[in-house]
């Protein structure tokens, strides 16, 4: 336990990061209700007290209950957590809306942009749900690692302090460190962006280019995001920080990421639907990269990295010839 007395947590989302999520909170001794969408999965998490399709081998607390029935998952919950696919995030809001009597915090660790709108998924609580505090979680996390209770740290940004606070002190463990900040547009951005950049880091690695390659692929992907946050309002500081580089460089360089063995597996010649089928989970930086390319490009900001990964994913460009187009772009000072 942190300290905090015991609270009520809703946590909407089954999946890695969502059971991940829901085990830490159980470890610190909060009362966790886990909600999914598909009922037959709820009671495999009832009857084994793990999740053995994505979280193998890692018992669930006594205090976690998954739930199958979202309306029993969000009554009396002091914090809801929201740790669906980026595409259900609005479905979702849309269904709790009507079920809270009262005005708990609502945080999310979706990573991601409104599909078809490229709105903030802040933008969209704000719509759907006025009066609560909001907050999002971000960083470089693999959820085997958190759920492991290895070493983690990570970012809350918060429509207020207080909620940030309270956030990082549900979450806080001997071994989780939750830093705190106000910027929620640039945890935003840095979390959603750089997952299409670990799926062009994937094809480099998938077809051989080498470390440098890859370094320069982090750093220059850094600059990116940083123009793409700035121009929405984000905080330089927050892309130098876990939400940032530290997310970045996490999903490049390692396997456990998901839009990583993406990028290895369009490098192979697979389709994006056979990749889909081997990894076996959402790949969050395929739908991004659209609205990121969408985004960018409504906002005029350069962002070719992004631009070359979209086109091979939405355009069917040869991922060789990415590589080659990034390449051959006109010298320019490092700055820019």
């Amino acid at each position: 336990m942190t300290g905090q007395e015991k609270s009520s947590i809703a946590v909407l989302g089954a999946g890695s990061w969502g059971t991940a999520l829901a085990i830490l909170l159980g470890h610190n001794g909060h009362d966790v209700r886990l909600w999914g969408h598909l009922p037959e999965e709820i009671q495999a998490l009832s009857r084994d007290r793990e999740n053995k399709a994505f979280l193998p081998d890692i018992s669930f607390p006594e205090n976690i209950h998954p739930e199958p029935d979202l309306t029993a998952a969000v009554s009396g919950a002091t914090e809801i957590l929201i740790v669906v696919p980026s595409h259900a995030f609005r479905s979702v809001l849309t269904a709790i809306s009507p079920l809270l009597d009262e005005h708990p915090g609502i945080a999310w660790a979706t990573k991601g942009f409104e599909p078809g709108s490229q709105r903030l998924l802040s933008e969209v609580a704000e719509e759907l749900l006025p009066n609560s505090d909001l907050a999002v979680i971000s960083g470089p996390t693999f959820a085997g690692e958190v759920g492991r209770c290895l070493p983690t740290a990570i970012t809350v940004a918060a429509s207020t302090q207080q909620h940030a606070i309270r956030m990082a002190d549900l979450l806080h463990a001997p071994w989780f460190r939750a830093y705190t900040t106000d910027d929620m547009v640039g945890v935003q951005v840095g979390g959603a962006s750089k997952n299409v950049l670990a799926i062009a880091a994937g094809i480099a690695d998938g077809l051989g280019f080498g470390a440098n390659t890859r370094a320069a692929l982090i750093t220059r992907g850094l600059t990116e995001i940083m123009r793409l946050g700035i121009q929405l309002g984000g905080k330089t500081e927050t892309f130098m920080g876990l939400a940032g580089l530290g997310d970045l460089v996490l999903t490049c360089t390692d396997n456990q990421s998901r839009n990583r063995r993406m990028g290895l597996a369009l490098a192979e010649g697979l389709t994006i639907e056979e990749a889909r089928k081997r990894i076996g989970q959402e790949v969050e930086g395929v739908h991004t990269a659209q609205e990121v390319y969408k985004l960018a490009t409504r906002q005029a900001v350069e962002m070719p990295i992004s631009e070359q990964v979209y086109k091979v994913l939405y355009e069917n460009l040869d991922p060789k010839a990415a590589v080659h187009n990034l390449l051959e772009r006109s010298q320019k000072p490092e700055g820019l």
